[in-house]
């Protein structure tokens, strides 16, 4: 138990991060209460039904009466319409954050509709996995995980320190940055590897010469974790991409540039740039495990079913 940080806290959206957040603050007592609001009435019942909260809505200005802090877990796309429906429940002095992976958007969608005296903090956890909906939580999502806050310029102290309070003992680290420059880092480090699976696995699909029978019955590790990234949530995605363009396309950009010299070293047998290039790589892998941002253990199949 690490103790309430919040009195009340109200989740607005409860696919996998909110219902995440849901399971670790009940499990550590980080509130006395838990509200939780999502617009459709199925979402809702099953969260109900798995007693992650303790009141329910389909309204997000209901849910969040009264609540010290305010998390919305939603599509980046709807991040401004949220807003503007809980602006005037909101409880003067509350902490209105998020888990938006594309700040600068977010922020111009969200800031208007923020009235005087609430704290806006944006933030992004960098946690996920390929599941959505409120079953695919789990309590140990956020541990040993970085949470990034892009606040505002004359963002209260007190709250900020309190909000980091808070995200640590979910487990995670807190780091600060400029909105810009989080939406590039995502863009290379998060959104390109996501786009280029996606396009992979669209590509296998599209092949006449391969069978899909054949894709999927021989489906080795790289493509198999191509598959895993490209099963991620749809809906998400696409806004990640509407709302993180220019720096995505940037990025994009210069991946095209990088594979087009790769091209070239394959078509001109160019062994010792190949070499060069697979060493680096890899040390790149080398220092994420020793950064403990991934395990060394080797995953070439998953482990067998036993009877």
């Amino acid at each position: 138990m690490s103790g309430i940080v919040y009195d009340k806290i109200a989740l607005i959206g409860i696919g996998l991060i909110g219902s995440s957040l849901a399971r670790v603050i009940r499990q550590k007592g980080l509130a006395r209460e838990i509200s939780i609001a999502t617009r459709s009435a199925e979402t809702l019942e099953t969260a109900r039904k798995l007693g992650l909260g303790d009141s329910y809505s389909t309204s997000s200005a209901a849910a969040v009466t009264d609540a010290d802090l305010v998390i919305v877990s939603v599509p980046v796309g709807a991040s401004g319409a949220v807003a503007k429906e809980i602006a005037g429940s909101l409880k003067p002095g509350a902490t209105l954050t998020d888990v938006g992976s594309t700040k600068a958007s977010v922020i111009a969608q969200m800031e208007p509709h923020v009235p005087e005296g609430v704290h806006f903090i944006p933030g992004h956890p960098l946690a996920g996995t390929e599941h959505s909906g409120p079953e695919a939580g789990f309590p140990e999502l956020f541990e040993n995980k970085w949470c990034i806050f892009t606040p505002l310029p004359g963002t209260d102290e007190a709250a900020l320190a309190k909000l980091t309070e808070f995200w640590e003992a979910c487990g995670s680290q807190v780091d600060i940055m400029d909105k810009a420059h989080h939406d590039k880092v995502l863009a290379i480090v998060s959104h390109l590897p996501h786009i280029i699976a996606y396009n992979i696995v669209g590509t296998a699909d599209d092949l006449e010469t391969v069978t899909e029978s054949e894709v999927i019955k021989y489906s080795a590790s790289g493509f198999r974790d191509f598959t895993r990234l490209a099963a991620s949530d749809p809906t998400m995605w696409r806004d990640v991409c509407l709302h993180n363009k220019d720096a995505i396309l940037e990025m994009l950009s210069r991946f095209s540039e990088d594979l087009a010299s790769l091209q070239r070293a394959i078509r001109w047998g160019d062994g010792d740039k190949l070499f060069d290039l697979f060493t680096h790589t890899r040390h790149v892998r080398r220092s994420i495990i020793e950064a403990g941002q991934d395990t060394a253990a080797p995953d070439f199949g998953r482990v067998p079913k036993k009877d």
